[in-house]
């Protein structure tokens, strides 16, 4: 039989991929959702190891995609799950009239594991000048930005700047942070 129910890990690793490239679709007006997870087939390994963590919410396995970008050809790797009402809760927090926001309830939500999976999606490390990372969080708004810069320091004791790039926000982890945000989010 099917799961329904989602495990805490699961939990866990679907904040961090809401919050990251990962996103919920409804298709019964919030009743039921799906989670839809999609990168460049460089990161294969790592769909395969998130499809291994839902598989056994999902119908099938990952596929290869092709599609015309720009007039280039891209090609990406992912997979969908079912739709299941486990999801709903996840969905109702993160969007707001089909918005991906960041929820007031995210401290709460995001774990080590959390902040891991959204490092792995949105993540980069700035440059051996600098030692420290970077979150690509430009989909939010700067007041969600401020809400998480709290949430890092009073949870994890993560000190980030927000930086603009071009006309979006992302969360820089200061240098004497990087350290710390890269012991927690390593194993």
């Amino acid at each position: 039989m099917q799961s329904e129910t989602l495990s805490k890990e699961q939990q866990e690793i679907l904040v961090g991929l809401i919050l990251g490239d990962g996103h919920l679709e409804t298709r019964t007006n919030g009743k039921t959702y799906r989670l839809k997870v999609e990168h460049s087939n460089k990161q294969k390994l790592y769909v395969d190891w998130l499809f291994e963590k839902f598989n056994d919410l999902a119908d099938a396995s990952p596929r290869e995609r092709t599609r015309l970008s720009l007039g280039k050809e891209m090609k990406s790797y992912g997979f969908t799950t079912r739709s299941i009402e486990a999801f709903r809760l996840y969905g109702k927090q993160f969007y707001h009239n089909g918005k991906k926001v960041i929820p007031n309830t995210i401290s709460t939500l995001l774990t080590p594991q959390s902040l891991a999976i959204w490092f792995m999606d949105d993540g980069s490390y700035k440059s051996s000048a600098h030692k420290t990372y970077i979150i690509h969080s430009n989909g939010y708004m700067r007041e969600e930005l401020e809400m998480i810069q709290i949430v890092l320091k009073e949870k994890f004791g993560i000190a980030v700047g927000i930086h603009k790039q071009y006309s979006q926000w992302r969360l820089y982890v200061y240098t004497r942070s990087a350290p710390l945000f890269r012991k927690i989010i390593e194993p």
